[in-house]
């Protein structure tokens, strides 16, 4: 097992009070959080009725930190699922939504919609704003346009700038505890208008008219509703404080406003750890890394963890390097304190997880000026030539967006490379699973119900759905089953007594029927297993894609964890805890990342994703392209930026507008109000900061090879980033001319 490093065991010293902790890229986070939580057990600080609560960002964490604590209470010779609880920020709200849900206006079957239905019934809501103000923002619009293409943007362009600017505002509200009626009332006692923050306010309060239609909430909702709850009801807040006298916050730099406040309300002795400098989604979340900073300020202990085994000493001088650089000598004053002074220190001597041996020609920081179809090509021949002779390592290729991603994957193909794309797509199979493996589990708990077992063949042959006839054959032998008036003489047939002989069924029918009967009568025979070893028997006959399988071995986890928690519940139960998965009123798993995508299980294949998406993975080959100035802009008066639409006058960013004119209706400094064009510019400065992070990122996912390329754009007018110009002069870099 390996030792601590000395600013590990700084941290591990910790017994009470505030800490907050600076960490770097690959310095193990998870693994130091894990064993304090393990340490903090074993130490018998707890009441018999008290949890750890650990809080981190997505579900591939919540696993991750359960397998590592669990197994270093196994060692410590303490039983490994009890003491603690490890919870993403929106499943500690949704739980404490639970609690009290009438409380905070909800019905006690209240549901939670997912990302894609929220973008549905947001994109409705915009729709209708549209129709009825179609030329609201005609003001707005470049009036040197023609009236064709003028048309033509209304027409086309600006329903995506307006969602935009809805789910900008939508969010940004909720994070500021705003309702629609507080909103409206603090806009019509208003002297000037704010045309902007009233087309949000209309839009925000039809899509909250349309949650409340279907009785449910968005995950923004839970957040603000779970502070809500605190607030008013001291006895839940007096309850859970007792529950989780520790907190250990991972992923901190990643948290918004409200969710700070909650914990706040939560904590007694909190432990926060993160790193600002891979603050990556502040321009369309609501998070913000000045929360961590701050903190890391007040607490009571200020701790770092600086040491970093992941990339070989090459990559992290150049990481540290643009550290540097944009401290020292970014243009853009603003922006010279976007990245911390968090020098990343390589291990020393004896570590037990060293850094990958020093290789300076493997740092590509490539010059030539490629245009965006010939980068693309020369990466496929980079790739063409490396894979053969690396089978056994990892590489990822970075890019800004998806689309650039899928032009890529078609060129791999071209020349027989099949990529890896499950990054850069969302799963749409998390849900149906869930709801496959219920219904089997249902039909057991009741295996006497012609009903259930009617439902059980349908999920036995759900892979016929997309064929509409074979489908309709499978609802109607459905329909047979449920009448099915004895079950057991159905999968337990006499001599004079076999339910299927009386059916007077066409050949295949019969044959398909009898081997459903064979299968559910070896499922019958699993009943008695664990439930998680259940569940992993049923998906062997019932799943063949990895993602299925995957998401069924989660569940399989999940299963467990509740019924080491809950050894009164039975399988009943248990099953209830499914339909709330498949129902979507947990947010257990929303894409196929959050699974836990490993690198290691895709040696010798090429993976696509976005930089955002790469954060927390790493690979021994990185490709990070199209490192522009258009990707990563600087703040010159050259640059463009992907929010200011072509089509709006005087390049104004009309989400960053709107948002700012929700700012000024609730402030009371009179030398505040909203001056038209400020937000904008600012927006510009936060994003030429956020992108420098971004690029921070995209190096630090390199273990043993990088390489940097750039673009001149579709038009031929962009130039290098002036960070990979400065990376450029760095002397540690490989060979220049690169192809």
């Amino acid at each position: 097992m390996p030792q601590p490093r000395p600013s590990q065991e700084q941290i591990l010293e910790y017994t009470s009070g505030t800490m907050g902790v600076s960490a770097v890229p690959g310095s193990g986070k998870t693994w130091t959080l894990s064993r304090l939580a393990s340490k903090i057990i074993a130490s018998g600080v707890l009441e018999e009725d008290q949890e750890v609560l650990i809080v981190t960002l997505v579900n591939s964490a919540v696993d991750n930190f359960t397998q590592r604590i669990s197994g270093f209470l196994e060692k410590r010779g303490v039983l490994p699922h009890l003491g603690y609880r490890v919870r993403t920020l929106h499943g500690l709200a949704h739980d404490i939504v639970r609690e009290r849900p009438a409380l905070v206006g909800l019905d006690s079957n209240f549901q939670i919609i997912d990302e894609r239905e929220a973008n549905s019934i947001r994109a409705a809501a915009v729709e209708g704003w549209l129709h009825q103000h179609s030329a609201s923002l005609n003001d707005y619009l470049d009036p040197s346009l023609d009236e064709g293409k003028r048309a033509w943007a209304k027409r086309e362009k600006l329903p995506r700038l307006v969602n935009d600017i809805a789910l900008q505002f939508i969010r940004t509200a909720k994070d500021l505890q705003l309702t629609p009626d507080a909103i409206k009332e603090r806009l019509n006692g208003l002297p000037i208008p704010l045309p902007l923050a009233e087309a949000g306010l209309s839009i925000y309060t039809d899509y909250q008219h349309s949650l409340a239609y279907r009785g449910a909430v968005d995950f923004d909702d839970l957040i603000r509703l779970a502070y809500l709850a605190l607030t008013l009801d001291e006895a839940l807040l007096a309850r859970l404080r007792h529950q989780w006298p520790y907190i250990l916050e991972d992923e901190a730099q990643d948290s918004s406003r409200v969710q700070e406040k909650t914990l706040r309300l939560l904590a007694q002795n909190w432990v926060r750890v993160g790193d600002p400098n891979q603050a990556i989604y502040e321009s369309f979340t609501t998070a913000n890394p000045q929360f961590l900073r701050d903190f890391i300020a007040e607490a009571d202990f200020e701790r770092k963890l600086p040491t970093s085994g992941r990339s070989t000493p090459s990559i992290i001088g150049l990481a540290n390097y643009l550290v540097d650089w944009s401290r020292n000598e970014h243009p853009l004053e603003s922006a010279r304190d976007a990245l911390a002074p968090n020098e990343i220190k390589p291990t020393a001597p004896g570590d037990t997880q060293p850094n990958p041996p020093d290789n300076p020609g493997q740092v590509h920081l490539i010059k030539r000026d490629y245009s965006p179809q010939g980068e693309l090509k020369a990466i496929v021949k980079s790739l063409k030539k490396w894979l053969p002779e690396h089978p056994e390592e990892t590489v990822a290729v970075l890019v800004p967006r998806n689309s650039r991603a899928q032009n890529l994957a078609d060129l791999l193909r071209q020349e027989d490379i099949e990529p890896v794309e499950s990054l850069l797509q969302s799963s749409s199979n998390t849900r149906k699973t869930a709801g496959a493996i219920g219904n089997l589990l249902n039909y057991l708990s009741n295996p006497g119900s012609a009903s259930k077992l009617a439902s059980v063949y349908r999920v036995w042959r759900r892979d016929e759905q997309e064929d509409k006839k074979a489908w309709d054959e499978v609802n109607e032998m459905a329909q047979i089953i449920r009448k099915c008036a004895r079950v057991e003489d159905f999968l337990a047939p006499g001599p004079d007594r076999d339910w299927v002989d009386s059916l007077a069924l066409e050949e295949e029918q019969e044959a398909s029927l009898r081997e459903f009967r064979r299968v559910v009568g070896r499922w019958l025979k699993t009943i008695l297993l664990p439930i998680d070893q259940l569940i992993l028997t049923l998906s062997q006959d019932l799943f063949t894609s990895s993602t299925e399988l995957a998401i069924a071995h989660k569940l399989a986890v999940f299963l467990r964890q509740l019924d080491n928690a809950h050894p009164d519940w039975g399988l009943p139960a248990l099953t209830d805890e499914l339909a709330v998965v498949a129902r979507n009123e947990r947010r257990f798993i929303s894409f196929t990342s959050d699974i836990g995508f490993d690198p290691e299980e895709h040696k010798g294949k090429v993976v696509l994703t976005t930089a955002h998406k790469a954060k927390g993975l790493e690979w021994d080959r990185v490709y990070l392209i199209s490192v522009n100035n258009y990707n990563y802009p600087s703040g010159e008066y050259y640059d463009k930026y992907i929010s200011e639409r072509w089509f709006v006058r005087d390049s104004l960013n009309l989400p960053a507008e709107t948002l700012a004119q929700l700012e000024a209706a609730f402030s009371d400094d009179v030398f505040q109000w909203y001056e038209e064009g400020a937000a904008t510019q600012k927006a510009r400065e936060e994003y030429v900061r956020e992108r420098l992070r971004l690029l921070y990122v995209g190096i630090t996912r390199a273990k043993k090879e990088l390489v940097i390329t750039w673009n001149k754009g579709r038009y031929g007018k962009l130039q290098p980033a002036l960070a990979l110009v400065a990376l450029w002069g760095k002397p540690v870099a490989g060979e220049q001319n690169y192809d």
